[in-house]
């Protein structure tokens, strides 16, 4: 059982420092450190020994070379018992260190400024400090690697239970901590080198950053945030994480009411979250396993929801709702009235939280609004399969006007027009094979995930309220026959938008004439798997 007799403090984040190393130094822990680490340490009163007195070399380069020296290595990573490691420790006078508490140059502190250049992100890269963390990790066996300063605490309280000294067990663990900084550093670095375009740097210029086409190395920089109750069911395990680059997504809203958030409540919030970010208008999405059963905008959320929400009644109950705007009372109100798993909105008003609090297991969620409107998740959708992954860029693709054509002899009018973009915009996030019917501002009636394009056109049709209707369609992709257009046409659909490109275009087109309806042709498809 090794006791800590000899510590190295070097520390960028100083939380905790002084009571920490006050800890150490009432145990009779000799204490060493390095410039600025030290100058606090004195600050406090606490006798501490500079590096420099320990390798007899001044820390060099404007600091950028400190604790790289063999009298700083050598008593890490001699093995202890190892006579000849020791006796190579005597022959050159290098003594033991039995912890280290070392975090590392904030460098995606750095980067995140705005305007920062590529030298003065340089040199927020730590050398010294990574080094000084693996050699203290790889002798674990001997070494204490201290590395966030929540655990400072708890390894006081284990060395004055054991006489100065730490467990196998402990040393382990935190070893395990120590690379899992170093890999999460590094991968932070090379994400960020990959993403420079040099040439169009200067040397004083802030870096040209532009997302790699696809990285031949990928650096996932992930945080637990919580462990769930259970996965997709109650036999699998599940934890939700936080990608370490990207603030503005659904893993860091803040849960303002209501149980426990279930891995597929945070499926289906991701899924309306990106819906109600489609649009300008005050806009409500009402989603149910990952696909919408109903979407509004309106003048008035209260409008949007009572809209959203008579598209499919029945689907609704339980489900999960997305708002753009910050929730008001009246709206509020009104989804209190009926069974709602979760919603999440930019902000709500007080009122409006006095009303939802009142269900007790409603979850209520807050996202600011800085994260509507922008291409976020800025990195790549990702997806497991067996052995691997797959990455692809997000869907952000919107339709200008100049964008389509019109393939049938008579136009659209402008109110269908409108509806077929709002159709087409909530087809993206429905998923294949998709048809939404729609009014102007309105979901109709949703078809979702069917085998044929045609099933999905009678499910749309069926999911529709009441006799048939002036309506618009919106197909995420090309129809192969022209049945899905007649049942279309059963349902009251007076004009259609889809991608075009099966070999019978034809057929469909003269299908459309037949019925006297307008089709717009996009070029582009929105499949959703």
């Amino acid at each position: 059982m090794t006791r800590i007799r000899r510590a190295l403090l070097s520390v960028s984040d100083k939380t905790g420092l002084v009571e920490f190393a006050a800890g150490l130094s009432a145990r009779q822990v000799e204490l060493v450190s390095t410039g600025g680490t030290a100058a606090v340490l004195r600050s406090a009163n606490l006798p501490v020994m500079d590096v420099a007195s320990v390798t007899g070399f001044p820390e060099m380069l404007d600091g950028r070379v400190k604790t790289l020296h063999p009298c700083i290595h050598g008593g890490l990573l001699a093995l202890r018992g190892n006579p000849e490691h020791e006796r190579e420790l005597a022959t050159h006078g290098i003594r033991p260190i039995d912890l280290v508490a070392v975090n590392l140059y904030p460098f995606a502190a750095a980067i995140a400024k705005a305007g920062i250049s590529l030298p003065e992100a340089v040199e927020q890269i730590d050398i010294g400090g990574p080094a000084l963390l693996r050699s203290a990790a790889k002798n674990f066996e001997a070494v204490a690697v201290v590395v966030h300063p929540a655990d400072y605490g708890p390894l006081l309280d284990e060395l004055s239970a054991r006489d100065g000294s730490l467990s196998r067990t402990t040393r382990f663990a935190l070893a395990r901590k120590a690379f899992s900084h170093t890999a999460y550093y590094d991968g932070l670095i090379a994400a960020f080198m990959e993403r420079v375009e040099l040439e169009a740097s200067g040397a004083g210029s802030p870096p040209t950053l532009a997302l790699p086409a696809f990285p031949d190395t990928l650096f996932l920089r992930l945080e637990k945030l919580q462990e769930l109750r259970y996965g997709e069911n109650p036999h699998q395990r599940a934890a939700l994480y936080r990608d370490l680059q990207d603030s503005s997504g659904l893993a860091s809203a803040r849960q303002l009411h209501g149980k426990e958030l279930s891995y597929n409540n945070l499926l289906d919030l991701h899924a309306a979250w990106e819906l109600v970010k489609e649009f300008a208008e005050p806009t409500l999405a009402i989603i149910k396993h990952t696909n919408p059963c109903g979407v509004a905008t309106a003048d008035t959320l209260l409008e949007a929801f009572q809209q959203a929400r008579a598209t499919d009644p029945v689907s609704a109950f339980g489900g999960i709702l997305a708002s753009n705007r910050t929730l008001d009372a009246p709206t509020a109100e009104a989804i209190a009235a009926t069974f709602v798993e979760a919603i999440i909105a930019p902000a709500y008003a007080p009122e409006a939280l006095d009303v939802l609090r009142g269900k007790k297991n409603l979850r209520l969620l807050e996202l600011p609004p800085a994260s509507l409107g922008q291409p976020a998740d800025r990195a790549y959708e990702i997806r497991r399969v067996s052995g691997g992954f797959l990455l692809q860029e997000p869907d952000r693709l919107d339709l200008r006007p100049a964008d389509l054509w019109v393939v049938t002899r008579r136009s659209p009018s402008p109110q269908e027009e409108r509806g077929l973009r709002f159709a087409w915009r909530v087809a993206k996030h429905v998923k294949s094979n998709a048809i939404v019917l729609a009014t102007e501002r309105a979901t109709v009636g949703v078809g979702a995930g069917q085998m044929s394009r045609v099933d999905a056109a009678r499910l749309a049709r069926q999911k529709a309220q009441g006799p048939p209707r002036d309506m618009v369609l919106a197909s995420d992709a090309f129809f192969p026959f022209r049945d899905g257009v007649d049942v279309a046409a059963e349902a009251g659909v007076t004009a259609i938008i889809q991608p075009g490109g099966s070999v019978r275009d034809a057929e469909v087109i003269a299908a459309a004439d037949e019925h006297g309806m307008a089709m717009l042709f996009t070029g582009v498809r929105h499949f959703r798997h």
